[in-house]
């Protein structure tokens, strides 16, 4: 049994409304340090708005959601996030490297050699230091990916929120992403990712969630 010293996210009773329309619906859930949690669940139902409110994106109509470390309720976590690619304006004049090093913001002021030294790492962990300096305009979806991929490992953050993380990229990659994830949570990064395309990563998951507007174990 998880000890509640490893608790780090405790979510209560949340409820979540657009209007009339209700997504979330009385979600209680406890998030223990080195968890790999994968959400399913159907379009529409839920799971990136629960992710949201976790990350403080969005406020949930009622309820609330607490975070710890060390047994002790913080303000917040270091959490790495990827959201759907779909999300992002792809005619934002940024290049990838700006990207990659935009999940440095927060960490503190570090040598620009430092800097540079993460951020190249992050770009060949990725495959794509060739494209380091094209905008993010001209990528393809794949590519656009392995970067915000990158964005979100590169400050090494204790928590990873990954929203279909697979989409987009090829099947290389794909057994490349297992492998990265499968490191991270063996050194006890907590991992809640969202995919419909469960199969990669069901070898990596201790705990497997269903959203529909409520929650259940898959």
């Amino acid at each position: 049994m998880p000890s509640l010293e490893n608790k780090t996210i405790a979510i209560e009773d949340l409820w979540l409304s657009f209007a009339d329309k209700s997504v979330l619906e009385g979600i209680n859930l406890d998030i223990f340090q080195g968890d790999f949690l994968l959400v399913s669940g159907p379009n529409g139902g839920g799971k990136t708005s629960l992710l949201r409110t976790i990350l403080g994106l969005q406020k949930p109509t009622r309820g609330a959601v607490y975070f710890f470390r060390e047994g002790q309720q913080v303000p917040s976590l270091d959490i790495g996030y990827l959201p759907q690619k779909n999300s992002i304006d792809s005619r934002f004049p940024i290049t990838v490297e700006e990207v990659v090093a935009s999940g440095l913001m927060g960490c503190g002021k570090q040598p620009k050699t430092v800097q540079k030294r993460e951020i190249d790492h992050m770009l060949d962990l990725m495959g794509i230091t060739t494209l380091r300096e094209k905008p993010i305009g001209v990528l393809s979806g794949g590519q656009l990916q392995r970067a915000l991929f990158g964005r979100a490992l590169i400050s090494r953050p204790e928590m990873l929120i990954l929203d279909e993380p697979s989409s987009y990229i090829d099947r290389q990659f794909e057994v490349r992403m297992v492998e990265i994830l499968r490191e991270l949570s063996s050194r006890g990064t907590t991992v809640m990712m969202v995919s419909h395309e469960i199969e990669p990563f069901i070898t990596l998951s201790n705990r497997n969630l269903y959203i529909d507007h409520t929650l259940g174990d898959r």
